[in-house]
């Protein structure tokens, strides 16, 4: 990669900070990283290769521990290095699982043990990271000290006594670093496949207006500028979701991170009206139906969410806008019920209701943007709304080249659909 074009420096009520030391444009990949480590977990009910993060319709178990799947034998092998030691604490628990937290401390630990450089602490080290430990409240700190004693349980195959670890590690603090510093690693259609360590970019403070933006290509992790940044400019990204009105962001940013945001839109609270408009007594229902439908898209209950969210969105009709973010957050779960049952007319009605409000809340280049436009404009094309279609995936490429660049896999698919898209428009023609 050419010359870093960023810095690490001490922002102004911030601590740690990077800021970039030349004019960026929108779309410049600035920083890409391997995690220190990192462990998967479930999308949509599924299971991802334990090594590469893919999401396939089928997964082979590690003949030895029979707990971690892998897509075949080559990434099996791949993984063998860091999983060997794994392995046998997996083996020794059964039939119980440590929790993924555990698990990816765990690794955290072996991962010292070895004493190897690591090119994702380049900026940071693992040790440098913030745990906020004193911020924590009681009831907190005896989380983290229960997860602590549920470690040591699952180590106890591969480190016997506390002496094996390196020397001064505070597995509490460990526990608190890693709540605060993990990176959710999505998939190209923005669901969490894993959690990983990328030290270095936990340098990048969070802004509700960022400056740029974070994906990823399997375990990779790719930052790129989502807008023009001069030099000397702060570099930011969101760490929550950006859909949620000032005071839910607020407290999420001090329960998750334990601070404050001042960005210009949580001091003004600009959007809140719009976000939560509608009858009161009927968005607080909306927004807790809408986790019991998510709850049961994970278990698998993909008929029973939908059911759900049809209710839902029928009592609602004139007493929630599809502004409300509630209301959003529903058509989303049965947009993607509908996908999943095949329902793809039903799905694409309820894509399009929520564009407006995803243009509305989200900054102008923001990846989870694409892909719901990416989403709708598939379900156009598949009913022969061929105009419509290519409307909507021309914006929606117009922010993969900036979020994803013009090589990845996604941006290229996206490409190849709309050729596809705008030869099905000639023959119509």
């Amino acid at each position: 990669m050419a010359e870093r074009k960023f810095e690490k420096f001490q922002s102004p009520g911030k601590g740690n900070g990077l800021r970039a030391t030349a004019r960026l444009l929108p779309g410049d990949l600035l920083y890409t990283a391997e995690p220190f480590v990192y462990t998967t977990c479930k999308s949509g009910g599924r299971l991802a290769c334990d090594f590469c993060l893919g999401v396939p319709d089928r997964l082979l178990r590690c003949s030895s521990c029979k707990s971690v799947k892998y897509c075949g034998t080559r990434c099996q092998k791949g993984a063998w290095p860091d999983h060997r030691r794994e392995c046998k604490c997996l083996k020794s628990i059964q039939p119980k699982e440590p929790a993924e937290t555990v698990r990816l401390i765990g690794r955290a630990i072996f991962k010292l043990l070895k004493k190897l450089p690591c090119p994702s602490e380049e900026l940071y080290s693992l040790s440098e990271l913030q745990s906020n430990i004193s911020e924590l409240n009681d009831e907190m700190r005896e989380g983290l000290t229960q997860l602590a004693i549920m470690l040591q349980y699952y180590l106890k195959e591969e480190i016997p006594d506390p002496s094996y670890l390196p020397a001064d590690l505070n597995i509490v603090e460990l526990f608190a670093k890693v709540a605060c510093n993990t990176f959710s690693i999505c998939n190209a259609e923005m669901q969490d496949v894993g959690a990983g360590i990328y030290p270095s970019m936990s340098l990048l403070n969070h802004d509700c207006t960022p400056n740029c933006v974070i994906v990823f290509e399997g375990k990779h992790l790719l930052l790129r500028a989502a807008k023009e940044i001069q030099a000397g400019e702060e570099l930011t990204i969101s760490y929550v979701n950006l859909m949620m009105p000032s005071k839910e962001r607020q407290s999420e940013l001090k329960r998750q991170y334990s601070f404050e945001c001042r960005c210009h839109i949580c001091q003004t609270q600009a959007a809140d009206e719009l976000m939560v408009a509608g009858n009161k007594q009927a968005a607080m229902e909306t927004k807790t139906s809408k986790l019991k439908a998510l709850q049961l898209q994970s278990d698998g209950k993909w008929e029973e969410s939908l059911a759900m969210c049809r209710s839902i969105l029928l009592s609602n009709d004139g007493r929630l806008p599809d502004g409300n973010v509630y209301q959003v957050g529903v058509l989303d779960c049965a947009m993607d019920a509908c996908i999943y049952g095949g329902l793809y007319e039903e799905a694409c009605m309820y894509g399009k209701r929520t564009l407006e409000a995803y243009r509305l809340y989200y900054p102008a280049m923001c990846p989870v943007k694409a892909i719901q436009l990416m989403k709708v404009g598939k379900l156009q094309y598949l009913h022969d709304k061929l105009p419509e279609a290519l409307q909507t995936m021309k914006k929606a490429l117009d922010i993969l080249k900036v979020t994803h660049g013009r090589n990845h896999r996604l941006t290229l698919e996206l490409m190849y659909m709309l050729e596809d898209c705008e030869a099905a428009q000639r023959t119509v023609k």
